[in-house]
């Protein structure tokens, strides 16, 4: 991206069963959250005009770096589009630069099509790390709900996260409608993740065949660290061939869920519900696109957001208890 703008925000404090290793860089990366430098470099300059259309249909003035660009901003400062043309428009106007500004309107459409990278995956296996949230679709302002009275219910959509325990960083993420359950999306975030998968760690909603069918499908390797239910029964299999969730029936009746939790690692799961609580606190509870298409974009760039900002400043610690 040609830009760097950092807002000052929070970021999950470890827990105290863990010691930081970095304190002096970590304290210089929250630091950093809260400066704010801008720049374009001569390549971004060179790219912000879009490239002429060899098809039929008209020529797009703006290439997808800009529109991109426009809406991490956006993102970022909790703007509403006019007001992203008039920051972008004030940016340009103070580092003398002779580019055209997309407008309201422009930003709007282009978010329907636009293709938001999808986060890069390393080498090494990766611990996933799945939950849920709701978010809730803007509806009227109050000065039209007090002029015209309007009493339309709130609506809200489900937000689907998927996080690497070992970085931090949201690696993939779904929006469906509120009525969608929680273990249908596994297949979809899954494919979202180009690497292998060690480990697949999900609350007791996960807790169904078809969760442990879809990551033995795509990683029969990985493991499946969901709790089950209180009312779990043993597979027909069970001593003769156990799955991986008779095998923690097993550890439950022997050590109890306490013992299980520690056994299996299950409580790293926490972790993502910090993200959650890091989007709903930096980025905001709701979506500000009211069509499908522009709600997708919307969430892959808060989640590109939220991964560059926890690249500025992320303690190192190690587990001592």
């Amino acid at each position: 991206m040609p830009f760097k703008a950092n807002a000052a925000r929070r970021h999950h404090i470890p827990k105290q069963r863990h010691r930081v290793t970095n304190w002096a860089e970590y304290d210089a990366g929250l630091r950093a959250r809260g400066s704010l430098t801008v720049w374009f470099t001569p390549e971004a300059v060179e790219a912000w005009k879009a490239e002429p259309r060899t098809g039929r249909g008209g020529q797009p003035s703006y290439s997808a770096l800009a529109i991109a660009t426009a809406l991490t901003l956006r993102t970022v400062f909790r703007l509403a589009l006019r007001q992203t043309e008039g920051l972008i428009a004030s940016v340009l106007q103070l580092l003398c630069l002779d580019l055209p500004v997309p407008d309201h309107s422009t930003l709007s459409r282009r978010a329907e099509v636009l293709e938001v990278p999808r986060p890069k995956a390393g080498s090494t296996p990766v611990h996933l790390l799945v939950d849920s949230t709701g978010l809730k679709l803007c509806g009227p302002g109050e000065w039209l709900e007090e002029k015209h009275g309007s009493k339309r219910r709130r609506a809200w959509r489900v937000l689907h996260l998927a996080t690497d325990a070992d970085t931090g960083r949201i690696v993939a993420s779904a929006l469906t409608d509120r009525d969608a359950d929680d273990g249908s999306q596994v297949g979809p975030l899954l494919d979202q993740v180009d690497g292998p998968v060690a480990s697949f760690t999900g609350d007791g909603a996960y807790d169904r065949d078809d969760v442990y069918t879809a990551v033995a499908i795509r990683h029969p390797e990985a493991a499946v660290i969901v709790p089950p239910r209180a009312n779990a029964v043993p597979s027909e299999a069970a001593e003769t061939a156990p799955t991986q969730r008779d095998a923690h029936l097993r550890c439950i009746a022997e050590r109890g869920r306490t013992g299980w939790q520690q056994t299996s690692g299950y409580g790293w799961r926490a972790l993502v519900e910090s993200d959650i609580a890091r989007w709903k606190r930096i980025v905001g509870d709701g979506l500000r696109f009211q069509t499908d298409g522009r709600q997708v974009t919307e969430v892959a760039i808060a989640a590109e957001v939220l991964n560059r900002m926890l690249e500025l400043g992320r303690p190192e610690y190690v587990r001592i208890a």
